[in-house]
């Protein structure tokens, strides 16, 4: 991506609404504000990313990394940093597809996976938040309190996160994928890190999701408990995936504000 591409893709991500492949959205769709807050697209090096923070803020802020669903930093992930930078947070969400193309202009799923998704490198991935992090510290967040939360394609990356690096104090990962095939450029799952893990990991499942399955949910569990790793689960037995997008039908009102009170919860308790 060209450095004149990237500034297009910046504009066009902060007036970006939502990704084609989730339309029409649905009714139920939250909105924050931006009152009080310095809130936009900015650049990291060569990654586009929304960051949101307060804008009267004094000394170093605790930060939260926010990692996006297979649809891209569109309204909604921006929506979530919003919503945690009132919580008094430095919120950054990096937009990690950016060299392969625009996930919000995908009109399918299937093609989004197939032709964008999957050409994304773990390992990229990694690097990218590694930047991210260090960003943040450069724009008033504190190293010190350093949180990362993800959703769905994100749950998945936030376990694995937690486990690249010590720098991260907690770990929320929203129904994010924790066993399955591996390949080049997913060349470990989750429970495959169970022994590297540097930071509590807060897990927040669905009990009526389709593609994560209970019994896989049980097989982190016991892999964590038998690694004593600092670890928790919480599962919403009538809930389905993605219970927390609110501009899907899938959105459960009452799951999504417990598991969000659970994510602050669990950040403030390990100093986040």
């Amino acid at each position: 991506m060209t450095t004149e591409t990237r500034r297009d893709f910046l504009k066009a991500s902060v007036a970006s609404g939502f990704a084609l492949a989730v339309q029409p959205v649905a009714a139920t769709t939250l909105q924050t504000d931006s009152t009080g807050l310095t809130a936009g697209m900015v650049q990291i090096g060569p990654l586009p990313a929304y960051r949101a923070m307060p804008a009267a803020a004094t000394g170093p802020l605790p930060t939260v990394i926010v990692i996006q669903e297979i649809f891209g930093v569109h309204e909604h992930i921006q929506d979530l940093c919003r919503r945690l930078a009132k919580q008094g947070y430095l919120a950054i969400a990096p937009e990690f597809f950016y060299r392969y193309g625009d996930a919000r202009q995908y009109a399918d799923v299937d093609s989004l996976i197939r032709e964008l998704v999957s050409k994304v490198p773990d390992a990229e991935v990694l690097a990218d938040l590694d930047a991210t992090a260090a960003w943040a510290t450069s724009q008033g967040g504190d190293p010190q309190r350093l949180a990362v939360t993800g959703y769905c394609w994100g749950g998945r990356i936030t376990w694995l996160y937690a486990a690249h690096t010590p720098k991260v104090k907690a770990g929320v990962a929203w129904y994010g994928r924790l066993v399955g095939p591996t390949n080049p450029n997913t060349p470990r799952q989750p429970i495959d890190v169970v022994s590297q893990l540097k930071a509590p990991v807060l897990g927040l499942y669905a009990g009526q999701d389709k593609g994560i399955s209970l019994e896989s949910v049980a097989q982190m569990q016991a892999a964590l408990k038998a690694q004593k790793q600092s670890f928790a689960f919480q599962i919403y037995d009538t809930a389905a995936h993605g219970f927390n997008a609110d501009y899907r039908p899938s959105y459960n009102a009452a799951a999504a504000q417990d598991a969000w009170a659970a994510m602050l919860a669990w950040f403030k308790r390990f100093g986040v």
